[in-house]
């Protein structure tokens, strides 16, 4: 059972408490509608605060600094800046088990292969000559194919397919397909997230590289030679296509289509569904087929 001193801990100390202290006992982190009253909650902006504390078996709660609020006798109320994000903290520091790191006895690993010491490869893996940082998780199902290097605190989700060939063809004089030479490689930076069943292509001659902090969501297609910039999301079902760069905290919205060669520049936002055939500069909102900014 945790108190009162565990959510201190978890937040160093930056909280405003009203009501008892004594009183913060919880085990579990539930949704409103679904808490015991030993449950610890969130409430969001916005939220008719005083009903739903009142209304709620829960006896604990994490809300913004903003606003007024009335003094329960027995409840406990935890205001902080950013409430979602603090009790996300809370959420990671007190009820996430730490994994364990080992290897998979049905993995398979290339020899040559550079490995940490902290990284956890899950069951029926293939890791090729390949170099991997600390910290990181490849959950099963994955192939990490040659000449792709993931920095620290990278984590990928089950059945994603890292450092495969791209698909860029050129035609013989028979008409024939020709599969351009892909020779170069991957290289994700630290603190990225990807998700199930996505794709990163190779390389053809360069690298595809994504940034630090970017967060790639499940079924996502990254083409050859993309370069996807720092702290940027990209959303279920997005595809990029070959040799395009998105820039720094972008937000590429689900089943977004992004056409090849083209650039997409710092601090853009693409609505969902939205074909993007051109050039995008920073700071400014696009959506539709194809594409057009948003006034």
């Amino acid at each position: 059972m945790y108190s009162f001193e565990d959510i201190q801990r978890c937040f160093n100390g930056e909280l405003i408490c009203i009501g008892d202290k004594t009183l913060v006992r919880f085990d579990n982190a539930k949704p409103l509608q679904d808490a015991n009253i030993y449950s610890i909650c969130w409430i969001k902006d916005g939220a008719e605060l005083e009903t739903i504390i009142t209304k709620s078996p829960a006896k604990t709660f994490i809300i913004s600094r903003n606003g007024e609020i009335q003094d329960f006798p027995d409840k406990v109320i935890i205001r902080v800046d950013n409430p979602r994000l603090r009790f996300l903290q809370l959420v990671k520091a007190l009820f996430i088990k730490p994994i364990e790191y080992a290897i998979h006895p049905t993995a398979i690993i290339h020899p040559e292969a550079q490995l940490s010491s902290t990284v956890y490869i899950g069951p029926h893996c293939v890791i090729g000559k390949c170099i991997l940082g600390e910290h990181v998780i490849i959950q099963g199902n994955c192939y990490i194919y040659d000449d792709v290097t993931i920095g620290n605190h990278v984590n990928v989700m089950p059945n994603t397919t890292i450092g495969g060939n791209g698909f860029g063809y050129e035609r013989n004089e028979d008409k024939e397909f020709e599969l351009f030479p892909h020779i170069g490689g991957v290289i994700i930076e630290d603190h990225v997230d990807i998700g199930a069943n996505t794709c990163i292509d190779r390389g053809t001659l360069g690298s595809t590289i994504i940034r630090s902090g970017t967060k790639i969501d499940n079924l996502v297609h990254v083409a050859h030679n993309v370069v996807i910039g720092k702290n940027t999301a990209v959303i279920a079902n997005a595809l990029i296509g070959g040799s395009t760069v998105i820039g720094d905290n972008c937000w590429i919205a689900p089943s977004v289509t992004l056409r090849d060669g083209i650039k997409i520049g710092d601090n853009s936002v693409i609505g969902i569904g939205s074909l993007v055939l051109k050039d995008i500069p920073s700071n400014e909102t696009w959506v539709g087929s194809p594409a057009k900014k948003f006034k």
